[in-house]
């Protein structure tokens, strides 16, 4: 190969990694989610650093000048996308309650074992389960009920069904509607009424990006509809924060806890290369009114999904 066809070649190499990673950091900046295959990329933005380096390096061996000015402001934007989005905002009102919070999806059922050891062991005070097919909500209701006396459940097969679990009284309220069972309830923890909302949007698959950001849509509806009531908004999202449909349920007031305890980038999907690469889709939304002390993310054998463990704090409004 002569010199010069090897630059070209490597121009063009650079040229088409470029062009794709440009076009998912363009959505990003545009505050769009696009259009398949850009949901699905978006939610790996900070992993794309690996091609646009590439780029950059390619653009460098060939000698293509703006091809490495191009590889420069790419990197520079994906750089900038992994800052934490949202707020950190501390409340200004006295400390009331502690409380601590688990979600966790079983996928189909699977992780229940798992999930019943970890609920014995952290000893959480409401729990969001998603993925809890019929064996699931058996198992829980007979392994955990003397702990656990108040439950929200939609019962239904596979990924369908989910349970929220509690330590304090709970009171029925009308969940978010969505293809997945997402039940909602108002807990009275220690005579102060919090808002309990468990979030399954469908995923962002192709030909099903329209319902995904449509459930992501209600459930932002949902976070803005009570502003003065304290607001725990939990579970399997299947989105991160590179998803604008995820950001703009952020900008009603919602801050995630992850974020709020230094874990905004560490990543809960797939499980098993979460250590290594993964996107951050389980999260727990808190609104204004509380502060996350600690933030633990936990493997459960069966699922697909790391478990996310929350510390946090309800303070008064002032």
């Amino acid at each position: 190969m002569t010199q010069g066809r090897g630059r070209r070649t490597g121009a063009w190499c650079a040229g088409l990694l470029l062009a794709g990673v440009s076009v998912v950091v363009g959505c990003r900046a545009a505050d769009t989610d696009g259009i398949t295959p850009v949901p699905q990329l978006l939610a790996f933005l900070p992993w794309l650093l690996v091609p646009a380096g590439f780029a950059l390096l390619c653009a460098l061996l060939a000698r293509w000048w703006a091809g490495l000015v191009w590889a420069v402001v790419v990197l520079g934007l994906l750089a900038w996308y992994r800052e934490p989005y949202g707020g950190t905002g501390e409340p200004d009102g006295p400390p009331l309650a502690a409380l601590r919070v688990l979600t966790s999806n079983v996928e189909f059922g699977r992780a229940t074992p798992a999930l019943i050891r970890v609920v014995r062991d952290r000893r959480p005070d409401v729990v969001f389960v998603q993925e809890c097919d019929p064996g699931c909500r058996t198992a829980l209701e007979r392994e955990v009920a003397d702990t656990y006396p108040y439950r929200r459940a939609v019962e239904a097969d596979g990924s369908k069904g989910s349970i929220v679990l509690s330590r304090f009284p709970l009171t029925p309220a009308p969940g978010v509607t969505g293809t997945m069972g997402m039940p909602g309830a108002v807990a009275d923890v220690r005579g102060h009424a919090v808002r309990l909302q468990l979030a399954h949007p469908m995923p962002p698959l192709p030909g099903q990006v329209g319902l995904w950001r449509r459930e992501l849509g209600r459930l932002r509806a949902f976070a803005a509809a009570g502003p003065r009531t304290p607001t725990i908004l939990a579970g399997d999202f299947n989105a991160s924060q590179d998803h604008a449909a995820f950001r703009h349920i952020l900008d009603t007031g919602m801050s995630d806890a992850a974020r709020l305890t230094g874990h905004d980038r560490t990543p809960s999907w797939p499980s098993r290369t979460a250590s290594v690469i993964g996107a951050q889709i389980d999260h727990v939304l808190l609104s204004p009114d509380f502060t996350a002390t600690d933030a633990h993310i936990l493997r459960l054998p069966g699922t697909d999904h790391r478990a996310l463990l929350t510390d946090l704090t309800l303070h008064g409004r002032t």
